[in-house]
């Protein structure tokens, strides 16, 4: 401590003075004390001194002058014993008043982590999705131009075989067969699956609304529109809540539900491919929390919006496979 401080002269209480020491402190943290909380009161200076107790100020008593207008107007008769407590309530109370405040930070600290993890969880979740239907996307094409190529190869064959049956000369169609196979006109859809790998469940939820569109294709395009929209709702509800009952169970009587989709069997082949179950004697289609596949409803989703936003889906496909036969 600086000699200016040891200097300082500070004005207390007595009779607060009397009490600090009596409650077992020094005459220096009892001064010190009353002089920084402005001899307002006993438990404003023994919570200075709790929240100060490391303070180097303690080591020095300073110069203190004893201020008759501020002295108490009834002076204390608690006993030494009686202090002693008051003494001890005073800083327990204190001390339980640090550590609340201590709990509410690190609450605040841990709501405020807890939300940063959050958002990152949700963006993690929404990048993922995106990489997920762009790989899907990219599928698609490649399916699509593997289709044309097929489809231009039978072409091309048919030719040479159709020459070859009038005697005429393949030696420039033969050559054109090596080549690099020239892509077809853009209203040619891909076609020939069944010569594919076994086909994904994407893939099988792709083909079962593709035959919804072909099957019922004399039908009001506006009936087949609300058809996918319904069941776009239905996959987005459960995805976005999958722990909700109510969106995991679809009554089979509901009567814009046989409007919309039980009316087309396909619809109800798509709600099976995205894990709904009819049990034996049931009014509903269920999907169990285990069966519950939130990629595989994110999958669904994606394949309906496509459904949605796509003017010629599922009617190409049916063009592919005329020019096949």
């Amino acid at each position: 401590m600086t000699a200016e401080t040891e200097n300082i002269a500070v004005e207390v209480n007595r009779g607060l003075l009397k009490e600090i020491e009596d409650m077992g402190f020094s005459m220096a943290q009892a001064a010190w004390s009353l002089h920084h909380s402005g001899n307002s009161s006993l438990e404003a200076a023994v919570n200075w001194i709790i929240d100060h107790e490391n303070d180097s100020q303690f080591e020095n008593m300073p110069l203190v002058e004893f201020n008759i207008e501020i002295e108490s107007p009834n002076p204390s008769d608690d006993t030494t014993e009686t202090t002693q407590a008051r003494a001890k309530e005073l800083m327990e109370q204190a001390r339980k008043q640090r550590e609340e405040e201590e709990t509410k930070r690190e609450r605040e600290k841990e709501r405020i982590r807890a939300g940063k993890e959050m958002m990152e969880t949700k963006r993690i979740a929404e990048e993922n999705e995106r990489k997920r239907n762009i790989a899907l996307r990219n599928a698609e094409k490649d399916e699509e131009k593997k289709a044309r190529e097929k489809i231009m190869q039978k072409v091309n064959g048919d030719k040479l075989e159709r020459k070859r049956r009038l005697g005429l000369p393949t030696e420039t169609e033969s050559a054109s067969t090596s080549t690099q196979v020239a892509p077809l006109d853009t209203n040619v859809h891909k076609i020939l699956r069944s010569v594919m790998s076994p086909p994904s469940k994407a893939e099988e939820m792709r083909e079962c609304l593709r035959s919804l569109r072909r099957n019922h294709k004399d039908e009001d395009p506006r009936i087949i529109r609300r058809a996918f929209e319904t069941l776009l709702m239905i996959v987005r509800n459960v995805a976005k809540k999958p722990d909700e009952e109510k969106y995991r169970r679809i009554r089979l009587t509901n009567r814009l539900f046989q409007e919309r989709v039980r009316r087309f069997k396909e619809g109800i082949e798509f709600m099976k491919l995205c894990g709904f179950k009819r049990d034996q004697g049931s009014e509903f289609l269920s999907l169990s929390t285990h069966d519950t596949d939130i990629l595989r409803l994110q999958d669904a989703a994606f394949q309906l919006n496509t459904a949605i936003t796509n003017p010629f889906f599922g009617l190409l496909s049916k063009e592919g496979e005329d020019c096949e036969q």
